[in-house]
């Protein structure tokens, strides 16, 4: 049942993160999904976790009920290179879309806050 409630709220989630071009991870979801070859043109996980803690070390009384972007996140901890959490490095300027958002959809929407 939980697995069906993360579902959902990730086909609800898909919609609203449209505009910000968010990039695929590499998990065994996505390999299940699309194959091998995704690791290639996904980011790591560690993305993840490096931008949780950017979240957890943030003061929780200025810092809650936000939705968070990892790269964004990541960015405005003063971390800007991102080419170190591509699977593979040399790919890092090839990374494939996540599997929910479009392709032709701008990175960049004007007026929507970060």
């Amino acid at each position: 049942m939980a697995k069906y409630g993360m579902s959902m709220c990730v086909l609800g989630m898909h919609e609203e993160f449209r505009p910000y071009n968010i990039g695929a991870i590499h998990t065994a979801a996505t390999e299940m999904l699309a194959g091998s070859e995704v690791a290639k043109y996904s980011r790591k996980p560690d993305i993840m976790a490096d931008a949780a803690y950017a979240i957890l070390i943030q003061d929780p009384k200025t810092c809650t009920g936000n939705f968070f972007i990892d790269e964004d996140i990541l960015n405005q901890a003063g971390i800007t290179d991102l080419k170190h959490y591509a699977s593979v490095p040399e790919n890092a300027d090839k990374l494939m879309p996540d599997f929910l958002v479009d392709d032709d959809v701008p990175s960049s929407p004007p007026g929507v806050p970060l």
